[in-house]
């Protein structure tokens, strides 16, 4: 199943690479026609790949954040986050590749009580410095008992974010509310007294790996 958030550029990607495909079938010049034909199915198979969209089964844990994005884990780290919190929190961060799925999930049930977007640079999305620096969008959900911070941070080849969330909205852990294109970052910030459960370099599934648990 493709993804409904990216339909709008894996049609045209996906009707083109068809096309590029027909036109070798019906060249005569062996060479060009293996190249159109390679090329095509080449940009066939990658958007298929890229725009996918499984269907995940999201544990039941109490005071569970769970992962909203495919990818691995670049960063583990403590931070004074001025956007929402206004404190100390741990964060974990995750990198998606071009190849990982990129349908993003809500890592926490609750209410959607904070959303920004910020323009900013396309560096590489591995980098530290690009959660700073990188256009992004914040979105905060409070759980009750705690409040999660998530950040859709843009990389070198991401050039679009897809969000479509306000504030006000219910957030369900694990179910679908955006993505980002082409290889990304996002960044999870959690209270401090949140336990991780991941690890540096661990590749983690969105809507299913636990990455932290609070205790009430």
């Amino acid at each position: 199943m493709l993804t409904k958030y990216g339909l709008d550029v894996a049609i045209p990607l996906l009707i083109i690479s068809l096309a590029v495909v027909l036109i070798g079938v019906f060249t005569s010049n062996l060479p060009v026609r293996i190249l159109l034909i390679v090329l095509g199915a080449a940009v066939f198979l990658f958007t298929m790949n890229f725009f996918r969209d499984p269907e995940r089964t999201t544990p039941a844990v109490e005071g569970g954040i769970i992962a909203p994005a495919d990818g691995k884990i670049v960063n583990i780290s403590e931070l004074e986050d001025v956007d929402y919190f206004g404190r100390r929190v741990k964060q974990v961060c995750i990198f998606m590749s071009p190849l990982d799925v990129h349908v993003n999930r809500f890592p926490i049930s609750g209410t959607v009580d904070y959303f920004r977007h910020i323009e900013g640079k396309f560096i590489a999305a591995f980098e530290d410095k690009s959660s700073e620096l990188n256009e992004r969008t914040l979105i905060g959900v409070d759980a009750g008992d705690f409040r999660v911070l998530f950040k859709q941070i843009a990389g070198f080849v991401a050039r679009r974010i897809v969000a479509p969330v306000t504030v006000g909205d219910t957030a369900v852990a694990g179910t679908r509310f955006g993505m980002i294109k082409f290889g990304s970052r996002v960044d999870v910030l959690m209270p401090l007294e949140a336990e991780v459960q991941v690890s540096m370099d661990q590749r983690v599934v969105a809507g299913e790996t636990v990455l932290a648990i609070v205790r009430k």
